[in-house]
């Protein structure tokens, strides 16, 4: 095993990872995730390519800036959103590996 892998985490680097799992937890921070995964964008951009209210994603938006995944920028009078913390994108396709593992193994135990 990879050493960084086999040594015992913290109770500090534990609580972060815990922080950083549960801004990741809301199904629309990860949905505006998804949305700046191409470009940025300022929040009336976000709100028309996900369909989420202003107010929501403003609010998610605080969230995930403040948990690092996110920075803003302003032009003029808006913001502009981007990622900056591409490795949710890393860490969103581990867990869809693993929950496509799960359906093939559901299906096998159906047959």
């Amino acid at each position: 095993m990879p050493r960084s892998l086999s040594k015992d985490f913290s109770p500090v680097q534990l609580q972060g990872i815990a922080e950083m799992f549960a801004s990741l937890s809301d199904g629309s921070r990860l949905t505006i995730l998804n949305s700046l995964r191409t470009s940025p964008a300022f929040v009336s951009e976000i709100c028309l390519r996900t369909g989420l209210k202003q107010a929501n994603v403003s609010k998610q938006l605080g969230i995930l800036r403040r948990a690092g995944l996110v920075q803003s920028r302003r032009q003029g009078n808006q913001i502009k959103y981007s990622i900056r913390e591409p490795m949710v994108f890393d860490l969103c396709g581990i867990v869809c590996r693993k929950l496509r593992r799960d359906a093939r193994q559901r299906v096998v135990m159906l047959h």
